[in-house]
């Protein structure tokens, strides 16, 4: 970068402190700031991934952490108008699961129907997971249990330990939340197959994943469950040499991402066209750089 070189300021909101998208964002920012010199990410934190989506689309943000599930919504206008915003990159899968303290007998899904259960953040997209998964088990996530709604997402994991709620709603391989449940001896609950399939044939955007086993403390076999990708996405004003600078400071600093947090293992080009639902979706200046990696051709 030439010192007379004007620096580009990139706004990227992530969500409440305590959860995973503050905790990815602020290493997506390290690596890209490092890598490019003529950028300068800098990280906001929002409510999560709903008013990251009405930001971006007011021009408030220039890029934002959304999960799959409010992404789905906001793409096919389910319950508002249908968004033009563009895929940046697709970050990590996230698998839902549950947490339970060490000592809780729940060992499945249908152990917590009538339980009080932390889902989360109201604008969170692992929230909006959670009430996905359970329609589609045929359960609903206010009526069929006590719902406790959260301010920030590191109160879960408090209220877990003091016995407040019986478990906590979760997602992702890395999830701050899990590794402090974990890390104090308490347990995962995923999906049987026969769960999986349920939700599927209902919610069939939502894909299997499998957590590997040793993913977190304690964690000594693999678990099912189901999820979607998360993403960067950026407003459809955001100039196409900007997202093409970005996507490539992100890929070429993947080694840098991954030494902060985990699930950065995922953020890969290829990645960013598999689950793209389509071309069209996935910003211009973001589909030049693939196409100059050999990942996508470009009409």
């Amino acid at each position: 970068m030439n010192m007379n070189d004007p620096l580009t300021i990139i706004a990227l909101g992530t969500a409440t402190p305590g959860g995973g998208f503050p905790l990815y964002g602020d290493a997506a920012a390290a690596a890209v700031n490092e890598t490019d010199l003529s950028l300068l990410v800098q990280t906001r934190n929002t409510a999560g991934s709903t008013e990251n989506i009405r930001l971006l689309e007011a021009g408030e943000l220039d890029m934002a952490l959304v999960a799959g599930e409010p992404a789905y919504e906001a793409f096919a206008g389910i319950g508002r108008p249908a968004s033009n915003l563009k895929i940046i990159a697709a970050i990590y899968s996230s698998p839902g699961m549950f947490a339970v303290r060490g000592d809780s007998s729940a060992s499945s899904v249908r152990d917590l129907v009538g339980k009080p259960i932390a889902w989360g953040t109201r604008a969170s997209g692992i929230t909006l997971l959670g009430k996905y998964v359970m329609d589609g088990l045929g359960l609903d996530r206010e009526k069929d249990f006590e719902p406790h709604f959260l301010e920030k997402a590191a109160d879960g994991p408090t209220m877990l330990a003091e016995g407040e709620v019986a478990a906590q709603w979760g997602a992702g391989i890395g999830w701050p939340g899990f590794t402090t449940i974990t890390s104090a001896g308490g347990r995962l609950i995923g999906l049987t197959p026969d769960e999986i399939e349920e939700v599927r044939a209902k919610h069939n955007f939502l894909k299997p994943i499998v957590v590997p086993a040793g993913s977190y403390p304690g964690q000594a076999e693999p678990i099912q469950a189901v999820g979607s990708w998360s993403y960067i996405l950026g407003r459809v004003s955001l100039d196409d040499d900007v997202a093409y600078r970005f996507a490539r400071a992100l890929d070429i600093g993947h080694a840098k991402l991954v030494q902060h947090v985990e699930q950065g293992a995922e953020t890969r080009p290829e990645n960013t066209l598999a689950a793209a639902p389509g071309l069209e979706r996935i910003h211009p200046g973001v589909l030049r750089y693939l196409a100059d990696k050999g990942v996508a051709a470009v009409a």
